[in-house]
């Protein structure tokens, strides 16, 4: 099902987002991953595209994998970065001849943390992938948007502009980068309905389970920790299981929050784990009851 029309069945939107991993006992730790989160009944889960050529292989297995191993809609990831025009062309016409309905399109990042660089004869940003994805294919189309702004845009005016040209070039619905300020949220779908971006905006949610890694995953998307909230996790840094419990009541109340005041849905970041999401998604089903059966079953 495409998510466009999951996201106007009046029920909110659950999805995970997963990445392919390096070798079979990292795919293995994945399939007890999704058992367990198949039963939460989730509307989607996707599947990100890395820089490396068998990463990418493996994005486009994944995301058929899951559609029909495990009846869960899923969604392929696919960035500009290392591509040619003809070979991304390529690549969604495997996908579409897959069964693939759902593609979030990204610029990507340079590989090894270094600056993006365009292909020679690729695309400079996601924009140019969603107009050609649209013109050719008919897929529904997701993009990327950032509450706190892009670490690499001038100004959050700069990147609101560039968050509307995806959704004129074609992309339907637009998924958050991670953000632990709810108001931040708020105030960022104000400013896009603000400027005529009408498209729903699909909140991503990442649960803290290590202060190390998420400040190093906030210094790298440009997001932010609260300070209180950060004090607190530095005080508990050496207590992983006190982190842990922290980072989900964190989450939980995020989402319920968001939910409660007319987000579309929650996109979650697992990071290929289970128990913090799961234990997150059970918290908002007693308020949120999931669909009957996941979508795709």
């Amino acid at each position: 099902m495409r998510i466009r029309e999951l996201l106007s069945c009046g029920r909110p939107v659950i999805s995970f987002e997963f990445f392919p991993p390096k070798d079979e006992a990292g795919f293995d730790r994945l399939r007890q991953t999704l058992v367990a989160l198949r039963e939460l009944r989730p509307s989607f889960v996707s599947a990100t595209y890395g820089t490396m050529r068998k990463t990418r292989r493996q994005t486009i297995d994944l995301v058929t994998q899951l559609r029909e191993d495990y009846g869960i809609e899923a969604m392929a990831h696919l960035t500009c970065g290392g591509s040619s025009r003809n070979a991304l062309r390529a690549i969604l016409q495997r996908l579409s001849d897959g069964g693939v309905e759902n593609v979030l399109v990204l610029r990507g990042d340079g590989p090894d943390d270094k600056p993006f660089e365009p292909h020679p004869d690729g695309f400079a940003h996601a924009d140019e992938l969603a107009a050609v994805a649209r013109q050719h294919f008919n897929f529904c189309l997701g993009g990327a948007c950032y509450p706190e702004g892009h670490p690499e845009s001038a100004s959050l005016e700069a990147d609101l502009e560039y968050a509307k040209l995806k959704v004129e070039s074609g992309c339907q619905f637009l998924i958050t980068q991670l953000f632990f300020d709810t108001q931040k949220y708020f105030d960022f779908v104000a400013r896009a309905r603000a400027i005529g971006i009408g498209v729903p905006i699909i909140p991503g949610i990442m649960p803290i389970t290590n202060v190390a890694q998420i400040e190093r995953f906030t210094k790298m998307c440009g997001a932010t920790i609260p300070e209180p909230l950060l004090s607190e996790l530095r005080r508990l840094q050496n207590d992983p299981q006190a982190v842990l419990s922290m980072g989900v009541a964190h989450a939980t109340a995020q989402c319920l929050e968001l939910l409660q005041r007319g987000a579309p849905g929650i996109h979650f970041y697992t990071l290929n784990k289970s128990p913090a999401t799961r234990t997150i998604l059970m918290a908002i089903q007693t308020v949120y009851p999931p669909a009957r059966t996941p979508a795709g079953a």
